[in-house]
């Protein structure tokens, strides 16, 4: 099941970013991408291999979980009540439907997207503080999901939310989302805090890409409710995710742009000079 349901996932997407390439990016930029490659992964490298090694070590992380953290269920429930049955008043199969949607195809997509985008731009400035602003989510999140052990309204309120749980609803997504999270992993909602974060990056370069802001807005407000809707994460979770992407973006936006490897080998080969110089003053 989790092949199919990975395969239907892979092809969805498969489909969509070619066409969201071509509607936001366009010919000129990928044309001038493909000429600028080289020099841009170079630039880009760090971050890349500071991304992949943190998303190792948040899947280690997840799946070998002590329960060494607080348990803070409890705590959640009473600081919000049952906020997330609102969601039950207004459910209906069609926004059930839109809302499971946007959860597993938005969210992969809202993911995968960016880093296309912001590749493609001359300066990889964007680029390599959106990668920035994901490793810290990732890294930031695993460490709280352990620190923090809560479950989720599905797990507490079964009864109450059964009409809207993606799991009764279409069981089949659990074989994918099991091998990523576990009932505990909850708090902060890593869904929303990454979906924000994209949000908020689209914001960042709404003058390079008009067209994809309100597109990442839509999916990334879709995407966070959805969380709630589904009975996946209370209204705590998303608060502090949203409190972690604020956080993310803006430790990112101060990290990357400050240097580059360019100008780190400048300034060594600027003091190995002064250096001679001195010897040779002497």
């Amino acid at each position: 099941m989790l092949a199919e349901v990975l395969t239907q996932v892979a092809i969805v997407i498969g489909l969509v970013l070619p066409i969201a390439t071509g509607v936001f990016i366009g010919r000129k930029r990928l044309s001038r991408t493909v000429s600028e490659f080289r020099p841009r992964l170079r630039t880009s490298a760090p971050v890349l291999l500071l991304l992949g090694a943190v998303l190792v070590l948040n899947r280690y992380m997840r799946q070998n979980e002590t329960n060494v953290g607080f348990y803070m269920t409890e705590t959640i429930r009473s600081i919000e009540g049952e906020f997330v049955l609102i969601f039950q008043d207004i459910a209906t199969p069609m926004l059930t439907e839109y809302f499971t949607a946007s959860y597993i195809y938005g969210y992969t997509f809202l993911l995968l997207f960016p880093p296309v985008a912001y590749f493609a731009l001359s300066d990889t400035t964007m680029f390599r503080r959106l990668l920035t602003a994901y490793s810290l989510n990732y890294a930031l999140g695993v460490v709280l999901y352990v620190l923090v052990i809560a479950y989720g309204p599905r797990n507490v309120l079964p009864e109450f939310v059964s009409e809207t749980m993606l799991y009764d609803n279409n069981p089949k997504y659990q074989y994918l989302t099991g091998e990523v999270n576990r009932n505990t992993n909850v708090f902060p909602s890593l869904h929303t805090s990454l979906s924000a974060t994209v949000g908020i990056f689209a914001y960042y370069t709404r003058e390079e890409y008009p067209k994809w802001f309100p597109v990442a807005v839509l999916i990334a407000i879709s995407v966070i409710i959805s969380t709630m809707y589904l009975a996946i994460h209370w209204a705590t979770d998303v608060f502090f995710g949203l409190i972690l992407a604020t956080v993310c973006v803006t430790l990112a936006n101060m990290l990357v742009g400050r240097w580059s490897l360019d100008d780190l080998r400048d300034r060594l080969d600027d003091d190995s000079l002064d250096a001679v110089r001195d010897q040779l003053g002497r």
